[in-house]
């Protein structure tokens, strides 16, 4: 049986991604799988209609066709509710869902009978490393968080010796070492900064350091306490809530560390929460004025609390940048990426029956928000 993969226009304001590159498409397609894009759906992350078609992909105009027809449905963003509505029955979904903010949404495409499979529920395990979203796109957002940073920083990352004299390094700090924020002390040290990075999650430390840039160690001198915490981890690796009072804590004793740095970089998230307030005004008072502050937790509140989502604004002489859909501001390499991502995840339900949905899959099983008329997230 054959399957039909369909790929309409992002509709979400400023998204320039799509969902599958013209590469990606060449990949998955076989005597058993075609595939059909919306005419200039990848257009603003460069990829135009006749590098599809060259590759076998039909580019159709009507939008309404296209998820009708459609067995899967390959998408960057959320759907609208007009997209909701218009896939067929036992259609499967796949995209960047945000489950925890759209509940009514998903309630509407279990109504409809789609199966709807959500990138932020991907679980970290090995076998669905090429199929982590967040993961890829995180690393882009890492990078351009120091090209923001160095931007608006009227002086230069490097040390650099001249007959004039010797400029230092600019110091960098970055907070929270996951994907984003190990790419971004990878990508400040190789522009030359002095780097730091700091963690709740002990076993990062080694990371940090092996990428050549220093551990802000938050026990040293204070007897244990306020540190890095071995047990502050989910078991997927994630970093854990911390109660309001380690929170208070750990701020206190970064604020030191966070006053001498030219440019601090934030990527501390909780799943389906706020994120945690890292900055305070009273940090952002001790910060040197012309000092940066690239917030990547804008889209769930901000890591500092004097960021404004979506805008850049100056505060006492400090420059705060809290940018929303930093990967879609890189859409040619995240859509490789997420396109990647998707066709991973996606191509081993393909089978001689069509499309095989099997809820009992570790992957599969975990990222699986709505089937047959049911919400699943969440139970």
């Amino acid at each position: 049986m054959s399957v039909r993969i369909c790929v309409p226009r992002e509709t979400t304001d400023g998204e320039s991604r799509v969902a599958l590159t013209p590469d990606g498409a060449k990949r998955l397609l076989s005597d058993d799988v075609s595939i059909a894009i919306e005419t200039g759906a990848g257009w603003a992350a460069g990829f135009p209609d006749a590098a599809y078609e060259a590759v076998g992909v039909e580019v159709v105009a009507d939008a309404g066709r296209l998820l009708g027809e459609a067995d899967v449905v390959f998408k960057v963003a959320s759907p609208s509710e007009a997209e909701a509505d218009g896939l067929r029955e036992g259609a499967v979904l796949a995209c960047l869902l945000r489950p925890h903010e759209n509940a009514a949404l998903i309630e509407r495409l279990a109504a409809g009978g789609v199966t709807a499979l959500a990138l932020e529920l991907v679980p970290r395990i090995t076998r669905a490393q090429s199929m982590d979203a967040l993961s890829s796109q995180s690393n882009l957002a890492g990078y351009k968080a120091v090209l923001l940073g160095a931007n608006s920083l009227g002086r230069i990352f490097p040390l650099l010796m001249t007959a004039a004299g010797t400029l230092s390094p600019a110091r960098v700090l970055v907070l929270g070492a996951g994907v984003a924020g190990l790419q971004a002390i990878a990508t400040a040290r190789r522009l030359g900064a002095d780097t730091w990075g700091y963690d709740i999650r002990a076993a990062v430390r080694e990371e940090v350091e092996s990428l050549g840039a220093k551990f802000v160690d938050l026990d040293e001198g204070t007897g244990g306490a306020g540190g890095a915490a071995a047990d502050a981890e989910t078991e997927g690796g994630y970093a854990k809530e911390l109660e309001e009072a380690e929170q208070a804590r750990q701020r206190e004793l970064l604020a030191q560390h966070v006053a001498r740095a030219d440019v601090v970089i934030t990527t501390a998230l909780v799943p389906g929460r706020r994120a945690p307030v890292l900055i305070t005004d009273d940090m952002v008072d001790r910060m040197k004025v012309g000092s940066v502050v690239v917030d990547l937790a804008g889209e769930a509140g901000g890591n500092c609390s004097l960021s404004a989502p979506g805008e850049t604004v100056v505060e006492r002489g400090v420059t705060i940048h809290a940018p929303l859909n930093v990967p879609g501001s890189l859409p040619y390499h995240a859509s490789q990426l997420l396109g990647r991502n998707l066709s991973a995840l996606v191509k081993p339900m393909f089978g001689e029956d069509g499309v095989v949905v099997d809820l009992d899959d570790d992957v599969i099983g975990p990222c699986c928000v709505t089937h047959a008329g049911e919400v699943r997230f969440g139970t």
